[in-house]
């Protein structure tokens, strides 16, 4: 960027194509066309994003913030032959938990149900950063990936031992060891976990197994991630009234590798949700001595179900070259682009009057006042029509 930033494999070009094939663009454009010609004021408008996420050394540490930019994960074998993961990275109801439980069993080759998910707990927990900037899966779930490797190896170094083999011959496939050729089962965990902790007599004397592992992730190669996306609004502007009414809205995005297909659609479904209450709604006001006059919720507008349009939400991947796992960041990435996809489509409703937004929110205030420089409600209709 002119600012120096590196923008890594960017996809706006395929997200846009996308959206454009997901919302049915043209034949939206030609509905909102047609309906003008009856005194009905649509509006569309696209808004391209990239979004900051897993931010690096670089970010709080050169300024001298003691801001951890890395995380750290421990997982334990137990004797049961299930798993338990304790991770810096925290639960605030985006889907951390389930994010983390997903890669470990990927990586280790065992059932999410038999991975169990510690956090927030910093007596016990390895050191990191917690939750913020879009950093869960982008950092948190790069060290759940590299620690989920170094204890499937050494789960494998193990069962060798045991089965008088190398661990080049074997696999966990299911929560199984089995032979890496052929599929047949050699070992059910819970036998490896009894024989490690409670029979450790029966392995060879120069072999002591490791079933605790932890690691650590720092990304270095970028100061920062990037996702990006395009985003799509649909809006009816009441021109007498100066209401405008969500129809429907649309958002491709690329966080890198998906983890989660449903954990990223509800996050994106979620910021967006927070990016329209900005666009529409939530607005401080102070009174001339600076007191806060909408200090509560009875005053401070925030969006609601009802308000809410039907949020189509797509993807496109691209995953991260600097990390294993291909993952970036997803939890903001919504509100990046809400804001000024809805900006847009109310210009574009208003756009046969010669009227133009630039302010938010875009309260019926804000758009009146906005059509008000073209005369009465009487005069703004005959020049719709005539423009028409």
């Amino acid at each position: 960027s002119q600012t120096g930033y590196f923008f890594e494999r960017l996809s706006h070009e395929e997200a846009l194509d996308k959206l454009l094939e997901i919302s049915d663009y043209r034949a939206l454009c030609a509905e909102r066309d047609a309906l003008r010609k009856q005194g009905i004021h649509r509006g569309l408008g696209l808004c391209a994003f990239i979004e900051l996420t897993t931010p690096g050394p670089a970010f709080y540490g050169v300024g001298g913030a003691r801001i951890s930019s890395q995380d750290g994960c421990t997982i334990k074998f137990e004797p049961s032959g299930t798993l338990t993961c304790m991770t810096g990275v925290t639960e605030q109801g985006q889907g951390t938990d389930t994010m983390i439980a997903q890669v470990v069993a990927s990586a280790v080759g065992v059932a999410m149900e038999d991975v169990r998910v510690l956090t927030g707990d910093t007596m016990v927990s390895p050191y990191g950063g917690g939750t913020w900037a879009s950093r869960g899966a982008g950092i948190g779930g790069e060290a759940a990936l590299q620690t989920g490797k170094a204890i499937r190896a050494n789960i494998l170094n193990v069962a060798a031992a045991i089965l008088e083999c190398e661990p080049e011959d074997l696999d966990i496939r299911l929560g199984k060891i089995v032979d890496a050729l052929t599929g047949e089962v050699r070992l059910d965990l819970a036998e490896l976990g009894r024989v490690a902790y409670f029979r450790p007599d029966t392995l060879p004397k120069d072999f002591q197994a490791e079933l605790t592992v932890t690691r650590h992730y720092v990304p270095r190669h970028q100061g920062f991630a990037f996702t990006n996306g395009i985003q799509l609004s649909h809006v009816e502007v009441d021109v007498e009234t100066g209401f405008v009414r969500l129809l429907k809205h649309w958002c491709v995005e690329d966080c890198g590798r998906i983890i989660n297909p449903r954990l990223v659609d509800e996050q994106i479904r979620g910021a967006i949700v927070q990016g329209i209450g900005a666009a529409l709604y939530e607005h401080l006001v102070y009174d001339e001595q600076g007191q806060l006059l909408t200090g509560t919720m009875m005053d401070y507008l925030v969006p609601m179900a009802a308000e809410m349009p039907e949020i189509v939400v797509g993807h496109v991947e691209t995953p991260t070259a600097y990390a294993e796992g291909g993952f970036k960041g997803a939890g903001e990435a919504g509100t990046a682009g809400a804001p000024g996809a809805v900006l847009n489509a109310v210009n574009d409703a208003l756009a046969p009057f010669g009227a133009r937004v630039t302010s938010q929110p875009i309260t019926p205030e804000v758009v009146l006042k906005a059509l008000g420089q073209l005369g009465s409600g009487l005069e703004i209709q005959h020049q719709a029509s005539a423009g028409d």
